[in-house]
């Protein structure tokens, strides 16, 4: 049997997915108990890129200028266009025509 088919692996697998949904379900249905204020709007369109922010700071800190120029770019994508999703995607591409090139960091 691979690797990747152990019992202890599909287990894992299957406990993860069950937090998640149950997560996000949970989610779903806590805020049908809150009224969505001006101040809870502005908090919901906020976290979006909080969440960018917070997976990109650790790596930020520890990359290297590769890294650092490929925020700079979804930053300035983010700013232009106001696309989270465009922004992600260009900071991916920046960092791989980078890397692709040979530069180290």
């Amino acid at each position: 049997m691979s690797e990747f088919l152990r019992s202890d692996v599909v287990a894992a697998f299957a406990v993860m997915t069950a937090v998640t949904v149950a997560a996000r379900l949970g989610g779903y249905w806590l805020m049908g108990y809150v009224t969505v204020t001006p101040r809870i709007r502005r908090m919901l369109d906020a976290l979006p890129g909080s969440i960018i922010v917070a997976a990109a700071l650790p790596v930020a800190v520890n990359g290297g200028p590769v890294v650092l120029v490929a925020i700079a770019a979804a930053m300035a994508i983010t700013i232009i266009r106001r696309n989270d999703f465009l922004a992600v995607i260009t900071g991916m591409a920046v960092a791989a025509v980078a890397r692709a090139l040979g530069l180290a960091g």
